[in-house]
């Protein structure tokens, strides 16, 4: 059920308390501006705790994986699994993000992916788990994050003032990156202190913090939307999207970043094994160097505000990361590759926040669920996809050769995206 609209004395009495605490100076600096706003505010903090924990259970699903098999197949299958629902549900979630309540749906996905947590904390507990079921409930958690991604995306900007809306975008970032560093160092004392099931179970728990933001939250009305069937509504996002050239060149744009570039990201572990001769700690502080790196990425768009000349920066910062991986492939030196990973870090967030804002900034809130699905389409389904394009040219040719000519083929479609495109070089 729609929460009811602000109107009359009540809508007044909103306004004449942001004009109050205006002439009383804004006590949140403008790096942090954004949760001034308490909804989002709310829903920054919960997500934080929920990433943390989601993190958590990332490490230890793959040492699970890897104690029932010893197998790195597994852990392929595994990870497929949890991953590829991004390029079959995230459409279907974005047009129900456009048809019903977005807090109310995220409530259900959000609950769905906790009890999924306990369910594998209880199997793990019990000692009955194997791994075909861990990878069954890696493909209902992945669904529900498909499910849950459009809604997530076009929540934020009904959470904040427009001119906030860069720095929501970017803070969110910041949390996500904060998350991926601190959740896997806790997972591991987790890990040792309870064991794989304590980190499902303290997992599980952490969606409370996101639930109880989400109930919390005053969340305005939203226009009824159109009947039509799930079908049109799909094809009036795409017919939405291929009508705004800026939009549309941002979307091709991320196709070929996640295709051909963010798989690298699953080699780490066998540059960090074979090229570099390190191991699990030497993987952990590459991971972590591009943890730093993303959080001063986003850090550096929370400060900036409005981020200006976006399609030159998207275009020559995207094209830069890939260069930076092109030579992280061909590094042999580790402090040399952490420095790389930190750059990769760090422009990828800035171009990845810079084509988010642009995305929400140009679409209407009628449309913005199915436009983020498209984009969350794009820059999750995608990935799975590039793995498997990546190991297979990996039997015909060493996987450095393989990767470095995958991302050299984006670089260069990044460039001639700007060249050929007057929509992206007009893009500010």
């Amino acid at each position: 059920m729609n929460e009811p609209p602000l109107e009359g004395t009540a809508q007044a009495a909103v306004e004449l308390a942001e004009v109050l605490a205006s002439e009383r100076g804004d006590p949140f600096p403008p790096i942090i501006r954004a949760l001034r706003n308490p909804n989002f505010r709310l829903f920054w903090s919960g997500n934080f705790l929920s990433n943390i924990g989601t993190w958590m259970q990332n490490v230890a699903q793959g040492w699970l994986v890897l104690t029932l098999t010893g197998s790195a197949f597994w852990l392929g299958v595994v990870g497929f699994a949890g991953s590829i629902p991004f390029l079959f549900f995230t459409l279907f979630g974005g047009v129900i993000a456009d048809r019903v309540n977005k807090r109310r749906l995220l409530l259900v996905t959000q609950s769905v992916m906790m009890l999924l947590a306990f369910l594998l904390a209880a199997l793990a507990w019990s000692k009955l788990i194997t791994v075909w079921e861990v990878a069954a409930i890696a493909f209902l958690n992945g669904t529900a994050m498909a499910m849950n991604q459009p809604s997530y995306q076009a929540l934020v900007p009904r959470l904040v003032r427009r001119e906030d809306l860069t720095n929501a975008i970017a803070l969110n970032s910041a949390q996500f990156n904060m998350s991926r560093i601190l959740g896997p160092t806790l997972g591991g004392y987790a890990m040792a202190l309870f064991g794989v099931a304590g980190n499902f179970f303290l997992n599980g728990l952490s969606f409370l913090a996101v639930l109880g933001a989400l109930t919390r939250i005053r969340y305005p009305q939203e226009e009824a939307p159109r009947r039509e069937s799930m079908l049109a509504s799909l094809r009036g996002g795409f017919r939405y999207v291929r009508r705004q050239p800026q939009m549309f060149v941002l979307v091709l744009m991320m196709a070929v970043a996640s295709l051909l570039t963010i798989p690298f990201l699953t080699f780490i572990p066998y540059f960090a094994r074979i090229q570099l001769g390190t191991g699990e700690s030497g993987l952990g502080w590459l991971l972590a160097s591009s943890g730093a790196g993303a959080v001063l990425g986003a850090v550096t768009v929370a400060w900036q505000g409005q981020i200006r000349h976006r399609g030159a920066i998207i275009a020559f910062c995207g094209a830069a990361v890939m260069g930076v991986v092109i030579l992280f492939c061909y590094s042999h030196n580790f402090a040399l590759s952490q420095l790389f990973m930190f750059f990769e870090g760090f422009g990828m967030i800035l171009t990845i926040s810079s084509v988010n804002i642009a995305m929400q900034q140009l679409s209407g809130d009628t449309m913005r669920g199915r436009v983020m699905s498209i984009y969350g389409t794009c820059f999750l389904g995608l990935p799975p996809l590039g793995s498997l394009l990546a190991g297979e040219l990996s039997r015909h040719i060493p996987t450095s050769h393989a990767l470095a000519m995958m991302s050299g083929a984006a670089m260069l479609a990044f460039l001639g995206f700007y060249a050929f495109s007057p929509a992206l070089r007009q893009l500010d």
